[in-house]
């Protein structure tokens, strides 16, 4: 049976649309606690969410399937991704459920588990539940919510936690923070400033529907201001659900994944905690960082898209290094999953033992131009079904003749076709990424 419900992070979709309907929702409940009472005679399960206004009604119903297979619940109320896969891990959880859509508009919500390791479920476990999922809205289900209660400690435990794997204070450093009106609201201001940091808070106003909404990690057009304005020593914005961290140095440059993962690596090394002198990323980091870390006697590893499967290559080479361009870094050494509050520990950290700047630490990274453009389509119809798309990809490839990158790809999560160039002149990469768009919009007949 194909899969129908789990992408590459989860269940995403439009709250209170299929396959986040009330019934399928309460079916997922379900499922997960039937796997639960395979686990423990007396399972729990940990709940946490962001701050889409659906999250509160999603998280009842996923409760509610829980309790009719026997399973406890414990609800964190609003939490970033990161620290459910924290509390799951060092709880007495078998499994943590996150309620978000990460970086996608509010009216978009997902389901993602985690298990008692802290680690996402494995492709097989997931196939395993969408089957009774599908068994379960088959035989009609009436879906009743829980009535649940917020307990506080639990994140008040994660950040016990994020602050217990640092020993160095930030004291005197002035930092930026945007929360994207999402899961960090409250849990990133505190942190850095229990570390010592003077912070300036943006994004920290959520309403359930300005998550993401012109702020945050995809958008550091205000962050970079606010930086450069006030003097700032440097700033950090998160998405939604806090998994990933963009930078701002000092000077106003964007310090993207890419960039986090040099400056880590060279950290890691000098103290000779980078195992195996190896990062993992994705096929989407830049051929910069590939020659920097060569540089330093690097290997860089790449993996289709996805901090899943960039996890997947870290536990299979013993890496503890490993993220992606957009932000999401994963530190073995402290977790399961990217961590954008982690990280910004870690890179501050680095800028204060480095006595220098962010803008110090980067400044030898050249990245190649690149364009990332994506088509938003009604359906996700293979590339190799569309010839048209692929005769234009081949012959920019050869317009390219080795000295650049095409990746076509669609979304995991989203109804999208991602088109990245990547080319030694800036030039190059505008023509041959309008050249592939182009293509793409007419076989598909999306809109410009």
């Amino acid at each position: 049976m194909a899969r129908q419900l789990f992408g590459t992070d989860g269940i995403r979709g439009v709250a209170g649309e299929h396959p986040l309907d009330a019934p399928t929702v309460h079916a997922f409940g379900m499922a997960l606690g039937s796997v639960a009472r395979h686990l423990s005679a007396n399972p729990e399960v940990v709940i946490g969410m962001d701050t889409r206004e659906s999250g509160a009604w999603l998280a009842a119903q996923v409760a509610g399937g829980l309790a009719r297979r026997g399973v406890g619940v414990q609800f964190a109320g609003v939490v970033t991704t990161p620290g459910i896969a924290c509390l799951t891990r060092t709880g007495p959880f078998v499994a943590g459920v996150v309620i978000s859509a990460s970086h996608n508009p509010y009216r978009d919500n997902g389901l993602k588990v985690f298990g008692h390791s802290g680690y996402k479920l494995p492709d097989p476990e997931e196939h395993a539940m969408e089957e009774e999922i599908f068994r379960l809205l088959g035989n009609g289900i009436d879906p009743v919510s829980a009535h649940l209660v917020e307990d506080a400690s639990l994140d008040r435990r994660y950040l016990e936690y994020l602050v217990s794997t640092t020993s160095v204070s930030l004291e005197g450093m002035r930092l930026v923070l945007d929360c994207g009106n999402g899961a960090a609201y409250r849990l990133g201001p505190e942190l850095f400033r229990r570390v010592g940091a003077t912070v300036d808070t943006m994004g920290d106003s959520p309403d359930g529907r300005n998550i993401n909404l012109d702020c945050g990690a995809l958008h550091v057009e205000g962050l970079r201001k606010r930086v450069v304005e006030t003097r700032a020593d440097a700033g950090v914005a998160f998405d939604g659900d806090a998994d990933r961290a963009i930078f701002v140095s000092g000077s106003g440059r964007i310090v993207d994944g890419d960039a986090v993962l040099l400056v880590a690596a060279r950290a890691l090394r000098a103290s000779g905690r980078l195992a195996g002198d190896t990062v993992v990323a994705t096929v989407m980091s830049n051929l910069g960082l590939e020659q920097a870390l060569q540089r330093e006697g690097v290997r860089l590893l790449r993996t289709p898209v996805g901090d899943k499967y960039v996890l997947e290559e870290m536990v299979r080479t013993g890496a503890v290094l490993g993220g992606e361009q957009s932000g999401h870094v994963i530190f073995r050494e402290h977790a399961t999953t990217g961590d954008g509050l982690l990280t910004a520990l870690r890179v501050f950290e680095i800028v204060r033992r480095s006595g220098g700047s962010l803008d110090d630490l980067v400044a030898d990274l050249k990245v190649f131009p690149q364009r990332l453009e994506n088509v938003r389509v009604r359906e996700k119809k293979p590339l190799e079904q569309m010839p048209a798309v692929a005769s234009e990809i081949r012959a920019c490839e050869r317009l390219l003749n080795g000295s650049g990158r095409v990746l076509v790809r669609f979304s995991g999560t989203e109804p999208v076709i991602r088109v990245m160039v990547e080319a030694v002149e800036p030039e190059m990469v505008t023509r041959v990424t309008e050249r592939i768009v182009a293509a793409i919009r007419r076989e598909t007949g999306a809109e410009a």
